[in-house]
This record gives C-alpha cells, sequence and structure tokens, in this order.
C-alpha cells in the first residue's frame, strides 16, 4: 500500500516539476509563447528564440532543480543523524563554511579568473567542499565529548555558523570593485547564479553520485533516527555512520548546492518535513520524495523571482525563505 501511495505522490511531483519547467521556459524578460517554444525544440525557431531556451532557460532550470534535489536530501540527512526536525545545512554552519571559501575564492583570484569562466566553475564546488568540510570537522571535534550528543552538534553547528558569517562579512566588505561586494550579496542570498551548461555539468556528477549513495544508507538512517543506545543494541556503529552520513550531508549541500545556488536557507528543512507528512519516516521513500519537493520548490520559487517584478529579478532563495519561515516558526513552536 505504501509503496503504491509512493509511486503515485512520485508521478504527480515529477508532473508538476515538468509543467513548472514548461512555465519557466515561456516565462521570463523575454516572453516565448508554448508554440513557439516548441518550435524551437524540434529546430523550427528563431535565433533568439534557440539563444533565449537553450544556452539561459534550460541550463537554469536543470540547475534548480539539482539544487533543490541537493539541499533536501541533505536536510533529510542532517535531521536523521542529529536526531532533530530542526536540523538543516543553513542552520548548522554548513552552507557559511561553503559561502565563506567561495567569498575567500572571489576576493583572492576573481582579478585572474572571470566568475563563468570554465576553471572558475569547475573550481569553485571544490572551494566549496573545502570550506563545507572545514565547517563540519570543526562542528565534529568541538561537539565530541565521549562520543557526539545530536543535541550538542546542533549547538556547536550554531556557533559555527554564526562564527564563519563574521568571517565572511570581513572579506566581503573588503572587496574591491563593488561589482564584486554586490556579486557575492545577491549569491549570499541564494541566487542560481551563472546559469549555464558547464555549471550542470560540474554539478551533475555529485547529485548524480551523493543521492544513490545516501538511499543505500537508508536502513542506517531509520535506524540512527532511533535512539544512540537502541542503534548500539541493534548493531549500528553509530559514530562511524555519523560521521560518514554527515559527510555525505556535507558533499550535497556545501560542494554541490551552495557552490551554484549560494545560501539558500531553510530548503533543506521544511523538503524532508513536507515528505515525511505525506509518505512517513521510511527513508528509502521518503528520501526520493524530498528530492522531489526540494526541486519542485526551487524551480516554482525561481519561476516568481524571475517575473514577479519583471525586468527586475529577486533572489531565488528570498522568495524560499518567505515560503518557509513562517513553517519553520511553526516547527519551533511545535518543537
Amino acid at each position: 500500500m505504501r509503496k503504491k501511495k509512493f509511486v503515485l505522490i512520485s508521478i504527480i511531483l515529477i508532473i508538476a516539476i515538468i509543467v513548472s519547467s514548461l512555465i519557466s521556459l515561456n516565462l521570463g524578460v523575454i516572453s516565448i509563447s508554448p508554440s513557439d517554444v516548441w518550435k524551437t525544440i524540434i529546430g523550427d525557431g528563431t535565433d533568439q528564440q534557440e539563444l533565449v531556451l537553450f544556452q539561459f532557460r534550460l541550463p537554469g532550470i536543470i540547475l534548480a532543480l539539482l539544487i533543490g534535489m541537493g539541499l533536501a536530501v541533505s536536510g533529510a540527512v542532517l535531521q536523521s543523524i542529529t536526531q532533530n526536525e530542526l536540523a538543516e545545512p543553513g542552520i548548522i554552519g554548513i552552507n557559511a563554511g561553503a559561502g565563506l571559501s567561495i567569498v575567500l575564492f572571489i576576493y583572492f583570484f576573481q582579478q585572474n579568473i572571470t566568475a563563468d569562466s570554465p576553471i572558475s566553475i569547475f573550481i569553485m564546488p571544490v572551494f566549496a567542499l573545502a570550506g563545507a568540510f572545514i565547517a563540519a570537522l570543526l562542528i565534529y571535534l568541538l561537539s565530541w565529548r565521549n562520543g557526539i550528543s545530536p543535541i550538542r552538534l546542533i549547538l556547536v553547528g550554531i556557533g559555527v555558523n554564526a562564527g564563519f558569517h563574521a568571517g565572511l562579512i570581513i572579506f566581503q566588505l573588503k572587496m574591491d570593485p563593488p561589482q564584486d561586494f554586490r556579486q557575492v550579496t545577491v549569491w549570499l542570498t541564494g541566487d542560481i547564479w551563472s546559469a549555464n551548461w558547464t555549471f550542470v555539468y560540474a554539478l551533475l556528477p555529485w547529485i548524480i553520485l551523493l543521492i544513490p549513495l545516501v538511499i543505500w544508507k537508508a536502513n542506517t538512517l531509520n535506524v540512527m533516527n532511533l535512539t544512540d543506545s537502541v542503534a548500539s543494541s541493534l548493531g549500528t556503529k553509530v559514530e562511524r555512520e555519523r560521521l560518514l552520513l554527515l559527510l555525505l550531508a556535507v558533499a550535497l549541500a556545501g560542494g554541490a548546492s551552495v557552490a551554484a545556488g549560494g545560501g539558500i536557507a531553510f530548503l533543506g528543512l521544511i523538503a524532508p518535513h513536507i515528505a515525511r507528512r505525506i509518505i512517513g519516516p521510511m527513508h528509502q521513500l521518503m528520501i526520493p520524495i524530498s528530492a522531489l519537493i526540494g526541486a519542485f520548490i526551487v524551480i516554482s520559487a525561481d519561476i516568481v523571482a524571475e517575473n514577479l517584478f519583471s525586468p527586475t529579478t529577486l533572489p531565488v532563495g528570498v522568495i524560499i525563505a518567505l515560503m518557509s519561515a513562517p513553517y519553520f516558526i511553526y516547527l519551533l513552536l511545535k518543537t
């Protein structure tokens, strides 16, 4: 019965994602009708329509979907290993660590490498991953006291998050020319920048490799939802598994999603919660649904961000925060 429900919900979400993607192809500063979109896809469009669809909108849509999937799955993993429903990459410092590394990269190297150059695009996820891993290492070491307490992990993560944000602001204020400052400010708010095929190629392998690995560890995540003592009694090596799963969450959020989408907050919080409510806590089912929900939220928010005040665009992170903040407050009061 649950598997039938899983298939039905998956089909509904996939249809919703496809419809949202088609709407995104139509709307924008240059509006293209559905019939013209179809003509362009089959090769009968104008040069301008082909440029807009294939070089700007389509890679932007794919990036939005990949970022949403990565952050949602990362949040699901963090909530399980910390046994805390309020855990997500932006709250416990992973996004801030990745963001600080990207800011340092821009601060020291952008005079020599442009932001949208292929070298920059492939190096940025590496810098983001390094920063996210440093943040995770600090959190893990500072949380260790005869083992890792999930509550201590969250509290230390919040402190590390504040520290990295302070460093990030210092280097951001030192940036010159002002164009770099504005670019970083928008990116830190959460923005799908440099939406081109090179960024898609840089991000896609991370998502294709890491999400199946997380699904493969679904049984471990189910056990980790219980107390540490129960998990240990069931034969799980709690500390080793928690570290491994933390690294997977860090790689998904820091190395992959933050490098392309900036500091998108709350997505890793609400997507797993929605998935858990509609499909249940079993991670074999919940993780794929979380990924689809995350993808749908980001592509929907991107449509609003691009068109609400057109031709001016908003950072997609602002729209997601507006959508998610009330739900976060509700969860906080409930918890």
